[in-house]
């Protein structure tokens, strides 16, 4: 493609290093993006208020897509354009039917407000016997009956012996077009958002509003949650530590992000 018209990435596996972090040589290529009056999204599956950390070690305040496609977040304004929900009814029948089927299951969920760190809203909330299948996290603090009180951005469903993909393809053949369904991990966690919410249809959104053709946009991912991204892009850039379908699903694969594998795409054109 020619000069991108527009640029977007995921965070983890992507835009950080192993170490969570924006290294220097993936900052500089970014700012020369942002120098060239080019926007940088970001499109990642992280709710808002683990957004502006990331941001504003890569230099950025524009518009970020979060939750998967559920929520448009704008960090310079530090508020939520937009969210696309679950209805409590139909979260209390999918979690009702994933318990016989996914026996051992437990669930948690994402919620936002008009802003990253609204506290009128009880962002995060999981049930006894939910773990998070990396190190940090929030811990249980609360039950099913508060995650029904209010409209959510994502439930997290998570099996300690299962894997995601497994876990993935029997949600899907139980619940169909009511949900959808992606992974950002391969250990026992999958996240349902309201039906036909991607990463890529929020990023149409933006790329609507900012006026560029999604011929013209690079988009870069890593896991199935990116894969629609990836296709709805004018090129996609798979990493090289990737998922085998985000691989499969890119235009290119780069290094991983060990090696920082977004800047050596991005140095070609900033």
């Amino acid at each position: 493609m020619e000069r991108p018209g527009l640029v977007a990435s995921d965070v983890d596996g992507t835009l950080l290093s192993p170490l969570h972090r924006v290294t220097g040589r993936t900052a500089a290529a970014v700012g020369r993006v942002v120098a060239a009056g080019v926007p940088f999204v970001l499109a990642t599956g992280r709710p808002p208020r683990w957004v502006p950390d990331i941001a504003e070690a890569a230099g950025l305040d524009g518009y970020a897509v979060c939750a998967n496609g559920a929520v448009l977040y704008h960090l310079g304004q530090d508020r939520v354009v937009w969210q696309r929900t679950l209805d409590p009814v139909l979260l209390r029948d999918i979690m009702n039917s994933l318990d016989e089927v996914l026996p051992g299951v437990a669930f948690a969920v994402e919620r936002t407000g008009e802003s990253a760190f609204d506290e009128t809203v009880p962002q995060f909330i999981a049930e006894d016997g939910y773990t998070h299948p990396w190190p940090e996290g929030p811990e249980p603090n609360g039950d099913r009956s508060g995650m029904l009180t209010r409209p959510v951005v994502k439930l997290l469903v998570r099996h300690r012996e299962m894997t995601s993909a497994e876990m993935s393809l029997a949600i899907v053949e139980l619940l169909g077009g009511q949900v959808d369904a992606t992974y950002s991990t391969t250990m026992g966690l999958v996240e349902l958002a309201a039906p036909g919410v991607t990463k890529a249809t929020g990023l149409a959104d933006v790329a609507q509003r900012l006026g560029v053709d999604p011929a013209d946009v690079l988009a870069f991912g890593d896991m199935p949650n990116d894969v629609e991204m990836l296709t709805w892009a004018g090129h996609g850039v798979a990493m090289a530590n990737g998922h085998e379908d985000a691989l499969a699903a890119a235009d290119e694969v780069t290094a991983p992000n060990a090696e920082d594998g977004v800047a050596m795409v991005l140095e070609r054109w900033f």
